[in-house]
């Protein structure tokens, strides 16, 4: 079975998702995906380069993130500009990933970890779509505390993805991750036994 698992910046996806592998699951994980396909040599970080400037790239050829991402969090198009590049490598790989764990392990759990899935519109490719859930004020609160950034800043990054209560709504499934790790892992106990029964 493959589940997508999303949430928004800062909800704690990546606390679900290991809760999800210590059970069995096998991870395939977008924004690792999207870390190596900006790796020197990449045709996608070249083309990045290509539209962004060289300013966007370090002496060192890698990619220079708080750089671009002071471009796309602030201009909506330039954005949607990185996603067309970015995108079709990302998705061609995650569904070669799934595919390979599908073929190998067809008894396993795969969990694909995507933040935007939903703006994305990937959920076609999974059974089930899990939200990870905190509510806003929360969110802005640890992304804020996380990043070291201002509220100002914060904000930016929040307003760029679907709005949290939003992909709620649209969920299969809901882990809220706004009270203890205790009770984080209670929910995704009764997830793993409702996926299995």
């Amino acid at each position: 079975m493959n589940i997508g698992l999303t949430g928004g910046i800062a909800t704690g996806k990546s606390t679900v998702s290991s809760m999800l592998i210590r059970k069995g699951a096998l991870l395939v994980d977008a924004d690792l995906i999207a870390r190596e396909v900006m790796l020197p040599g990449h045709p996608v970080l070249a083309a990045v380069a290509g539209h962004f400037g060289q300013d966007v790239i370090q002496e060192d050829g890698q990619l220079n993130r708080k750089k671009l991402g002071e471009i796309i969090f602030n201009d909506p198009n330039e954005r949607l500009v990185l996603n067309g590049i970015t995108h079709p490598a990302i998705r061609q790989e995650i569904r070669r990933q799934m595919a390979e764990y599908e073929s190998a392990y067809p008894e396993r759990l795969v969990v694909v970890d995507i933040p935007l899935l939903y703006e994305s519109e990937l959920q076609v490719l999974f059974e089930k779509v899990i939200v990870v859930y905190v509510p806003r004020d929360k969110q802005l609160e640890r992304l804020m505390e996380r990043d070291g950034i201002t509220e100002e800043r914060a904000l930016a990054r929040l307003n760029s993805q679907m709005d949290i209560e939003q992909k709620k709504r649209l969920a299969d499934e809901v882990i809220d991750n706004s009270g203890t790790l205790g009770e984080t892992h209670e929910q995704v106990d009764k997830l793993w036994n409702r996926l299995f029964e």
